[in-house]
């Protein structure tokens, strides 16, 4: 007995209500249903269906069976429309959202080398530190740099940055290095808006976990016109590596409070299913993951 065809026509006879309809939606005779379902009761010593003149009902045992039959089946088409998209070609428009100052400085460098390898993709990039709703606004991919609560998007991480407190040597020298965040209250702050705590900054220190209001002289809502005043000397800024990581490994920008640690972020490709997935985002993903695989910034 083949059993995934028997399996096949046990759901399709459940599905549809019916061997003839079962029978018809399989392109079988209804006889070769009958006999599959018979077949597959028989071996599993049990009866799966309530069979009357009038209608077809599942058994107790049907139920339980019907339920594990359909997750098999499922599995199977996935992992078939797995390997059936890994061996065609990304063909298409292709959406991607990605924040402003990562989409600028490390996505950048990877449209161009991707599209060398799949040349018949066209690609949309929308720049956006908004978190943007895939479904509704129709994006294939997005970029996040979060860590990620649950919901039933997938995600892959594909690196991952440090939240670091720090300023110019210049601006230390003349307003002196803080020892301790409560001094932050005292000291030239730029902020970024869209932090969840806005002015609020915490930290986690030698003694556990310490939050600070600032009173920032400017709030943005771009990371690169934080990095900017701080390199004119105008105060302290908390920034991700993948922005102020090689100015702080040139020493343009000192790290201040090392001993006190803010967030670490994964840095994610997000898109909406497994199941189906276009050969266009799955080797996007993949082609970001083996990028970002090597470091792009000092951490």
């Amino acid at each position: 007995m083949d059993r995934f065809l028997a399996l096949r026509s046990f759901t399709e006879v459940v599905d549809a209500g019916s061997f003839v309809a079962a029978a018809e939606h399989l392109g079988l005779s209804k006889a070769a249903v009958s006999r599959h379902v018979a077949e597959l009761e028989a071996r599993l010593g049990v009866r799966l269906l309530h069979r009357t003149t009038r209608k077809l009902s599942l058994t107790a045992e049907g139920e339980v069976f019907y339920a594990r039959s359909r997750q098999l089946l499922a599995d199977m088409e996935e992992a078939e429309a797995e390997l059936t998209s890994r061996s065609r070609e990304a063909v298409g428009q292709l959406r991607v959202s990605a924040p402003v100052s990562f989409g600028i400085l490390h996505l950048a460098p990877v449209w161009g080398a991707f599209r060398q390898k799949h040349a018949k993709v066209v690609l949309e990039v929308n720049l956006s530190d908004r978190v943007a709703d895939l479904a509704e606004e129709g994006f294939d991919v997005a970029i996040r740099i979060a860590n990620l609560a649950s919901s039933s998007l997938v995600s892959r991480q594909l690196a991952e940055t440090r939240v670091v407190l720090c300023a110019s040597p210049q601006y230390l020298r003349r307003a002196g290095k803080p020892r301790h965040p409560s001094e932050l209250a005292r000291h030239a702050v730029v902020a970024y808006s869209y932090w969840a705590e806005r002015d609020t900054w915490e930290f986690d220190g030698p003694q556990g976990k310490v939050a600070v209001r600032t009173e920032p002289w400017l709030r943005t809502n771009n990371g690169d016109v934080c990095r900017a005043a701080a390199l004119q000397h105008q105060g302290l800024i908390l920034q991700p590596t993948f922005i102020v990581g090689t100015d702080l490994a040139e020493g343009r920008l000192v790290e201040v409070l090392a001993e006190y640690k803010s967030l670490t972020l994964g840095i994610h490709a997000v898109y909406q299913s497994r199941k189906h997935l276009t050969p266009k985002v799955r080797l996007l993903v993949d082609f970001l993951a083996a990028w970002f695989r090597k470091e792009r910034w000092p951490q």
